[in-house]
């Protein structure tokens, strides 16, 4: 290959970049909503002044960040959310389907360029002596001979992207590399949020445990002053039957409690990524309440839920399919150029007169293919229609779970006013049964109604506890946690080269 040849092809590859177009749709996010966002939250609970209860914290368009579950201030969870973060393994298995789609960019980035190869070969013939032709019936033979050929070729070849077919492909690999990282850090939230979900599960077991094993105490005592009773004639035995079939049931009630905190410890060492049987959580009461948390404005939601990103580089994703579907109805280039050394000895394969070379462009452009082209468009158009409706319904998704997690809280703030005082009022109950029992007025079975009236009210209201915990994690994890778009790696490091660190064989 000589200068002249270089000086043609160069000039000839700059005018083709610079020729080169991008055909297809431009890309424009669509409206997340027919109506635009309200300026607070319907359900928020300063849109209802008179109702006392949970608060959120102000100001209002205040946002978390970063790790979340600090705002409980509990030493325990953010450890715990420490390990998840490590050592979870769906979160690493999303963390390598980011990773894998990355390399997809770099398969599409190298389409731009030319395609280099070469084949040395080496090979050595020997004619057969009886190929010649005949005189008068007599073989003439033109004698055997041997023949060796060393060839050194160089072969490079190119599709210019004269239409912006590669360059759309580099783009959808791009945005579903972005989709596949969003997809990552709501899967992270959503483990995050479960951890913190199933530790105050936990905690509130632990809290029914302590309130059966304190009503299991009072139940040994009335049990004993039944018995007390009935061996000095003030009472009868069925007194203390029904006392100790009571405190039966407690004791009961207390067993059964363990199957859901075993439960509930398997399920933290699970998402812990630690074997279940060398893992334990100590017993401690639920004693936190929930924090205020801070909601922001409706139009924030938007940028701060990692699922809303996903579905919005999911929509840009199949917009760039459609330009490269649009690009099969152009003509393609393709540009070859061969080239090399080829002797037959070694000794002058480098010689000068020993070169080849050869220079060839076709031009590919199908006449007809029955509709193909029109409908693998008008597939990926709908494909994209789709996407814009499951965008928006992700939208309205986000919107309804902050709502519900806001009502919750704002809700069971006040049941659990109402019933703290159900739980007084049931603590009154049995001591006036209890002193009418002792005075011989009423029979002991008033006191089981009584007792049993207060373990009711105490299981709930135990219960309302967990559940208006459980419920803030909710909100937040519908917030969004302490994500927000601007975490979202930009298409420009979503396609640096992997380090030798991140393409490593895990064993």
């Amino acid at each position: 290959m000589n200068k002249q040849l270089l000086k043609a092809i160069l000039p000839m590859t700059a005018m083709l970049f610079a020729i080169g177009c991008m055909v297809g749709p431009k890309y424009h996010t669509p409206p997340a909503t027919a109506q635009a966002p309200p300026a607070s939250y319907k359900e928020s609970p300063t849109q209802f002044p008179t109702t006392e209860g949970w608060k959120p914290a102000q100001p209002q368009d205040g946002m978390l960040r970063g790790k979340w579950w600090e705002i409980y201030n509990d030493s325990e969870l953010s450890s715990l959310e420490e390990q998840l973060n490590v050592n979870n393994q769906n979160i690493k298995q999303a963390f390598e389907n980011f990773m894998a789609a990355r390399t997809l960019i770099a398969q599409a980035h190298s389409q731009l360029y030319p395609t280099i190869g070469t084949a040395p070969a080496y090979s050595r013939s020997r004619g057969s002596a009886n190929t010649g032709g005949t005189v008068l019936g007599t073989v003439s033979s033109t004698g055997a001979h041997t023949v060796s050929l060393n060839t050194l070729p160089l072969s490079i070849s190119w599709e210019p992207d004269l239409w912006g077919r590669v360059r759309n492909m580099i783009r959808n690999a791009q945005y579903n590399a972005q989709l596949s990282e969003a997809d990552l850090e709501n899967e992270r939230l959503t483990e995050q949020a479960l951890l913190a979900t199933t530790f105050f599960e936990i905690r509130g077991q632990d809290a029914l445990i302590r309130l059966f094993q304190d009503t299991v105490e009072q139940d040994q005592k009335a049990l004993d002053l039944a018995k007390a009773r009935y061996e000095t004639g003030v009472d009868t035995e069925i007194s203390v039957v029904e006392a100790q079939n009571t405190l039966q049931n407690a004791q009961a009630g207390l067993t059964n409690l363990g199957i859901a905190r075993a439960q509930f410890e398997h399920s933290i060492a699970m998402l812990i990524g630690t074997n279940a049987s060398s893992f334990s959580v100590p017993n401690r009461t639920l004693s936190a309440t929930p924090p205020p948390v801070p909601l922001g404005i409706p139009s924030e939601l938007l940028e701060r839920r990692p699922d809303i990103a996903a579905a919005e580089r999911n929509m840009a994703a199949a917009n760039a399919q459609i330009g490269i579907a649009v690009a099969a109805f152009y003509p393609s280039l393709d540009l070859s150029v061969t080239g090399g050394l080829e002797s037959s000895t070694f000794k002058h394969l480098f010689d000068w007169p020993s070169r080849f070379w050869s220079v060839g462009g076709t031009v590919n452009e199908t006449l007809y293919d029955a509709g193909l082209r029109r409908a693998t468009v008008n597939q990926f158009i709908e494909t994209y229609n789709a996407d814009v409706a499951g965008y928006r319904q992700t939208v309205l998704t986000a919107f309804e779970q902050v709502e519900d997690a806001l009502a919750s809280l704002r809700i069971l703030s006040q049941q659990i006013k109402q019933q703290e005082d159900a739980v007084h009022s049931a603590q009154r109950f049995v001591e006036l049964e209890m002193g009418r029992y002792q005075t011989g007025i009423d029979p002991y079975i008033n006191v089981v109604t009584a007792q049993n009236t207060l373990l009711s009210d105490q299981q709930s209201l135990t219960s309302l506890y967990t559940q208006h915990m459980t419920a803030s994690v909710q909100l937040i994890e519908a917030l969004g946690g302490g994500w927000d778009r601007s975490q979202l790696p930009s298409t420009g490091d979503v396609s640096k080269k992997l380090t030798a660190s991140e393409t490593t064989i895990q064993r």
